[in-house]
């Protein structure tokens, strides 16, 4: 199994200030390049495993948030560092045809879309020809004040596979 991880602020090309950097380090870049390649390595293995299985939905799990719903017009130096591993995405589940479900957390804020629906302005901001339709991101709260958590159940004889609800804590 391999595992590798897809992580926030421009997939992590923001400058590390705490450096006192103003540009990506080339430490740092060549990090974000080789984590970069071994997500995409990662993406297509998880769909060849499941086309292969014929299974019912594929799963994405990862803390960066790159379609962030607050966003109304996205900039270019927010989120560039995503464009490769959305154009994979995107390419690997409008092939597979059947529900993906890419769940994170990096916004903090509940929010359940699909952001990569025909008429998403994410399409044209990450080069995207072809929309998937059938892929669902949930962000999963994180902020201070959560009061609930997400009951996720699979029903693998349901068109949707996966059902998500928002359960408030027991007081």
């Amino acid at each position: 199994m391999n595992i590798s991880s897809i992580v926030g602020s421009n997939n992590s090309l923001l400058p590390w200030t705490g450096l006192g950097k103003t540009a990506p380090t080339s430490q740092q870049l060549a990090e974000v390049d080789a984590r970069t390649k071994a997500d995409l390595d990662l993406i297509d293995a998880t769909f060849d495993k499941a086309i292969r299985g014929d299974q019912k939905a594929v799963v994405l799990l990862m803390q960066a948030d790159m379609f962030d719903p607050t966003v109304e017009k996205p900039n270019f130096s927010d989120f560039y560092g995503f464009q490769p591993i959305v154009q994979k995405i995107a390419e690997r589940s409008a092939q597979f045809g059947k529900p993906v479900y890419l769940f994170n957390g990096d916004s903090h804020i509940f929010n359940q879309d699909r952001p990569l629906a025909a008429g998403s302005k994410w399409l044209d901001f990450y080069g995207v020809r072809d929309p998937a339709p059938n892929l669902a991101r949930i962000t999963v709260d994180g902020s201070t004040g959560v009061n609930n958590y997400l009951r996720v159940s699979v029903n693998p004889s349901d068109s949707q596979v996966l059902h998500i609800d928002k359960v408030l804590f027991a007081s």
